[in-house]
């Protein structure tokens, strides 16, 4: 009995000893896969807290400075989220896409509106700088000074270049030029556009080709060929020209522009040929300071009106050679005969025949009196009609006659470019000024 009950407390005992073997060792792998859960739970939560600090520190900003600069690359996640954390993956990613969408319609409206405030401040500037060139004229027309004259040329191509700037930024705020011109040859253009920059005597203009810009381009191409010219003058030495030639081909005409400046990189000219496409948005928030205009206004104009220009590092002197190609949908034949292409610093030249004229001792351009051929002298006891020249010269006109012929030589000027009625020979007839 005693064996029996021995035996039985043995098996009892090695039972509860094996059961609390197999608890400890269940104990343990529990234990042991806690460990592991914890350790993957601690590392999910510093996985996530570190790139919810990349987000917020790297790849949001960068995300901000692509929306308007495509060269800026997006930073991706830290880590392998699509197999360490699919689902907080697919997160971050909506979250990026939601924030994309806002800083993108934010960005938006905070350009028109920017746009929208330009343009009314452009337009106004622009109404001051016509009404300011109307005063200019006039003064010309009642002084005969020669000190006078040259102070107004000179205010004169001061404010044809304020003019240009304001018209440039109302371009690219989504305005129009703002003037309607009659077609004019491709040399009038040309002189039309150097009228316009501070570095005018620097430009040499080559050809004079039988085209002419359709009425509706005009404005258009001259504006366009400002900049560039002044892209060209600023960016080039001051003792080098920027050179302006002219090339026919089959479906139309390219107006070139070489200077002798510094040539562009690689990305320089992928970030010109962007701009000079007008396929892309303009953001006037991104033009540098100062704002750099000339591409962007060039690009604009070309895509709305209908012609192409590009810019590359072929010029022959070894800087940049600007293309502006006019198709033959925007080109007629000339209005009328011009004589040789000149540069003049007043926009009330541009649509006036070129008059022969030196610069004054500031460098501007001065017209002279056109001359009158006078008839012969009446023969005294000393000289007979007909005798041959001697060689002396007469002597030189005063100052104060020399004004007055320049004066009337610029009212003459005004009267020729007005348009006469067909009854204006009849009594009472009167012309209309058509100036721009």
């Amino acid at each position: 009995m005693e064996q029996f009950l021995l035996a039985a407390a043995f098996v009892l005992v090695a039972g509860a000893g094996i059961a609390a073997a197999v608890l400890l060792v269940r104990q343990r792998r529990v234990a042991a896969e806690l460990r592991r859960q914890n350790a993957v739970l601690a590392h999910g939560l510093d996985l996530r807290e570190k790139e919810l600090r990349h987000l917020a520190d790297v790849r949001l900003p960068e995300l901000m400075e692509s929306l308007t600069n495509p060269a800026v690359r997006v930073a991706g996640p830290l880590h392998d989220l699509d197999r360490e954390a699919p689902a907080f993956e697919q997160a971050l990613q909506t979250v990026m896409d939601l924030f994309a969408g806002s800083a993108a319609r934010v960005r938006e409206r905070a350009d028109r509106s920017a746009k929208s405030t330009l343009r009314a401040m452009m337009r106004a500037v622009q109404s001051l700088a016509n009404e300011q060139q109307l005063a200019i004229s006039h003064m010309q027309e009642r002084h005969d000074d020669p000190d006078v004259l040259e102070g107004l040329l000179r205010v004169d191509h001061m404010n044809a270049q304020i003019g240009r700037r304001a018209q440039a930024t109302a371009v690219l705020c989504g305005s129009w030029p703002g003037q309607q011109r009659s077609a004019s040859s491709l040399t009038d253009v040309v002189r039309g556009a150097t009228s316009r920059i501070r570095d005018y005597l620097r430009v040499n203009l080559e050809g004079s080709p039988s085209s002419a810009v359709t009425s509706r381009a005009v404005e258009p191409v001259v504006l366009t060929l400002a900049e560039l010219l002044d892209n060209a003058a600023r960016h080039s030495r001051p003792d080098t020209t920027v050179e302006v030639n002219f090339r026919s081909v089959h479906n139309g005409v390219a107006i070139t522009i070489d200077d002798a400046g510094v040539a562009m990189d690689a990305d320089e000219l992928q970030h010109a040929s962007e701009l000079l496409s007008g396929e892309v948005s303009v953001d006037i928030h991104r033009l540098g300071d100062p704002p750099r205009v000339g591409f962007a206004v060039a690009g604009v104009l070309a895509a709305r009106y209908g012609f192409r220009v590009s810019v590359d590092s072929h010029s022959p002197y070894g800087g940049v050679r600007a293309v502006v190609f006019l198709p033959s949908a925007l080109l007629t034949t000339v209005p009328d005969e011009r004589g040789p292409a000149r540069a003049v610093p007043a926009r009330a030249a541009e649509n006036t025949a070129p008059a022969d004229g030196t610069s004054t001792a500031s460098g501007l351009p001065k017209r002279n009196r056109v001359a009158v051929a006078e008839p012969p002298a009446a023969p005294d006891g000393d000289e007979e009609p007909g005798a041959p020249d001697t060689g002396e010269r007469p002597p030189a006109r005063p100052a104060r006659e020399t004004a007055a012929g320049l004066g009337a030589w610029q009212r003459g000027t005004r009267s020729g470019r007005a348009r006469t009625p067909p009854d204006a020979g009849g009594p009472g007839a009167e012309s209309k000024d058509l100036r721009p």
